[in-house]
């Protein structure tokens, strides 16, 4: 539907052809939403933080109904070492990493804002939004391949996980010594 995600199926349609016609060794992990500590305030999760943390009030998003599946960068990476380390023939697969878990961005906001123990409101700015017909409305991984084949995945999918990973990553960003090099008053198309 969207430039972006047609970007990446004609990646991974390349990566599978060339498997397909050479032989070579292709494996394609696709993650999920991954967020956590030293990720760009482009990104929702470190948006709403960054914006709390500057003590605003009003916290400006883009449409909040869209959900997603949103996922630890560390757990995103013991998928990617899974994957790297496997005895088992992986070559050609397809192997999604999410949690299997969604949350819409409104609700996303009311989580960080009651973890930061903030009473910030939340408000639509029309510069934040997409365009409709790319908008993605709802993102959600069927991790079922990534759980068979590399025991990946324990843990993760339901609130509470993603309350944990979403407390460790307001606590990275409430450092003020890990913020020295984000402008936080300034919001990056």
């Amino acid at each position: 539907q969207s430039p972006y995600s047609a970007s990446k199926i004609a990646a991974d349609n390349l990566a599978i052809s060339f498997y397909k016609s050479f032989d070579l060794p292709v494996i394609i992990s696709r993650p999920f939403n991954t967020f956590g500590p030293r990720q760009s305030t482009r990104a929702i999760i470190p948006t709403i933080i960054s914006q709390i943390i500057s003590g605003k009030e009003k916290i400006f998003l883009g449409d909040t109904s869209p959900t997603r599946d949103f996922n630890y960068i560390e757990d995103t990476v013991d998928g990617f070492v899974r994957i790297i380390e496997s005895k088992k023939n992986l070559n050609g697969e397809i192997i999604n990493l999410g949690s299997g878990y969604e949350i819409s961005i409104k609700k996303l906001f009311l989580s960080i804002n009651s973890i930061m123990g903030s009473s910030s409101k939340l408000v639509l700015e029309k510069k934040r939004l997409r365009p409709k017909k790319s908008e993605v409305t709802q993102l959600l991984c069927d991790n079922k391949k990534a759980r068979k084949l590399l025991n990946w995945g324990k843990g993760m999918g339901s609130n509470k996980s993603l309350t944990k990973s979403l407390e460790k990553t307001v606590e990275w960003f409430s450092n003020p010594n890990n913020l020295k090099n984000y402008n936080l008053n300034n919001y990056e198309v």
